[in-house]
């Protein structure tokens, strides 16, 4: 690649340029989507692979690039090689199931990202099977933030995190298709019937899982639960937590 050619990426250091412009290690050859021999609902949009030995790295070009770089390339290789699956293990089923928050990353088709948070009871995020992880969406403020970048860019990221006993955490990284609740439930019954509050979903996200692994308890705070009330059904835009920011009283107010 030539670098008169090539618009460096964001690399601060002139000292990189050289890794910008080199060829990028073990580049994942192209995944060939799967062509399915019974219809599915919610059938996969690429072929999963397995992550070990003899095989390419997982993650992108510009992580290997710095790994290089800051000379972390043995350090990660182990990581891939013993933490990275491409599937759930029954461990990360289990963890997945007592789940009750996960944060939520998506982005639309021109990259600009969004992040959002989910809660319910434990298996509000459902477990089809060991590569899809489905999780409901109900009711909310109509705008549909994530779900319109799922529609543009279907790559999601899932972190969740035990902040009460084992103070770990899993990352589910996939590609996600979005079904309504009576197409998918029709598929798989199992689906929690309600949510919290007696909610029905009115459709699911379903993650086909490309990459699931640790996130470490270095740094992962001890939570306690207690118990809450919450006014839903009052119309004090304050005490539902609608306005926190103020927001709107200051728009009304003239003000910004």
């Amino acid at each position: 690649m030539r670098p008169d050619l090539v618009t460096p990426t964001g690399v601060a250091y002139a000292a990189l340029h050289d890794l910008e412009f080199a060829e990028p290690p073990s580049e994942p050859a192209p995944r060939p989507a799967v062509i399915a021999t019974t219809p599915l609902v919610d059938q996969p949009t690429i072929e999963l692979h397995p992550v070990g030995a003899n095989t390419t790295l997982p993650g992108c070009a510009g992580e290997h690039l710095l790994q290089q770089a800051y000379g972390t390339g043995d350090r990660a290789e182990r990581f891939y090689r013993d933490q990275v699956l491409d599937h759930l293990n029954p461990a990360m089923a289990a963890f997945v199931g007592r789940m009750e928050m996960a944060f939520v990353g998506t982005a639309d088709g021109r990259g600009e990202c969004d992040s959002t948070f989910r809660a319910g009871p434990p298996g509000f995020l459902h477990v089809i099977d060991a590569r899809r992880v489905a999780y409901p969406e109900y009711r909310g403020n109509g705008v549909l933030a994530s779900l319109g970048n799922i529609s543009e860019n279907p790559h999601v990221a899932i972190l969740m995190i035990d902040f009460v006993h084992d103070l770990i955490g899993l990352h589910v990284n996939g590609r996600a298709s979005i079904i309504d609740d009576a197409q998918l439930r029709g598929e798989h019954p199992g689906l929690p019937a309600a949510g919290d509050r007696g909610r029905v979903p009115e459709r699911w996200v379903v993650v086909h899982v490309e990459e699931a692994y640790v996130h470490c308890r270095k740094h992962i705070p001890r939570l306690r639960p207690v118990p809450r009330e919450r006014d839903w059904g009052t119309d004090d835009t304050k005490r539902k937590g609608g306005d926190y920011f103020s927001v709107r009283a200051r728009q009304i107010a003239g003000q910004h």
